[in-house]
């Protein structure tokens, strides 16, 4: 199991950097719809930094969903998907590997991103440590409740916005307490008790969403 986690990890990453633009597309829509807002609303500090934990959150889930609906079309398109299925390891380790290269390749850049942006949005030094605190407890989330999603809508008609809804009600919880946390801690209060529920989610999902995209993923295929 172990090894087939690691080999379709691997080859995710290998395809991915050669299709560079494509990997890096998630990346670029979260700046750049990050970087419009100021315009938009205009350039008040004080309301910049009530806005921006909220607008943060909406742009990776939104910068998640760009790249998750073709998580397992292509392999599903050429028939490595079904080898994968057929392979002696339980189908959880090619679900699994899945949802790490995704955010390996779209959750980890934009967490990585979050710094700059937290200086157009005028955040304080705790405030950007809490906001970073909560995409790395949450774009995991925003990444298994993809792949379940993608794994559920594969192969369907106008599956792009099954996807979406399917995908944007489970992932609520996680923007309601990301984006609060960072509120807490500037109105100066403890954000404990947010980071424990998102932890509690990212447990929960990280153990329940991979079974269940590998018993959707074999239904798609059958």
């Amino acid at each position: 199991m172990r090894q087939v986690f690691w080999c379709v990890l691997l080859r995710d990453l290998r395809l991915a950097s050669r299709r560079r633009i494509d990997a890096l597309l998630p990346l670029a829509f979260f700046i750049v719809a990050l970087s419009l807002f100021p315009l938009g609303v205009g350039p008040e500090p004080k309301m910049l930094r009530e806005i921006a934990p909220g607008i943060v959150w909406v742009c990776a889930l939104l910068a998640s969903m760009l790249s998750v609906g073709q998580l397992f079309a292509g392999d599903m398109a050429d028939g490595s998907l079904e080898q994968m299925l057929l392979a002696p390891a339980p189908a959880v380790a090619v679900a699994a590997a899945k949802c790490a290269a995704h955010w390996l390749l779209t959750g980890l850049p934009l967490i990585v991103a979050t710094p700059v942006v937290g200086l157009v949005f005028n955040l304080s030094t705790p405030a950007l440590l809490a906001l970073l605190a909560s995409l790395v407890l949450g774009t995991p989330i925003l990444s298994l409740l993809g792949a379940l999603g993608a794994a559920l809508t594969l192969g369907l008609r106008s599956g792009g916005m099954l996807l979406i809804l399917v995908v944007l009600p489970l992932a609520t919880p996680a923007l309601i307490f990301g984006a609060g946390a960072v509120g807490m801690v500037e109105a100066g209060l403890s954000a404990a008790g947010h980071f424990s529920l998102l932890g509690a989610l990212l447990v929960a999902t990280s153990v329940g969403a991979p079974l269940a995209t590998a018993a959707a993923l074999r239904i798609s295929t059958e």
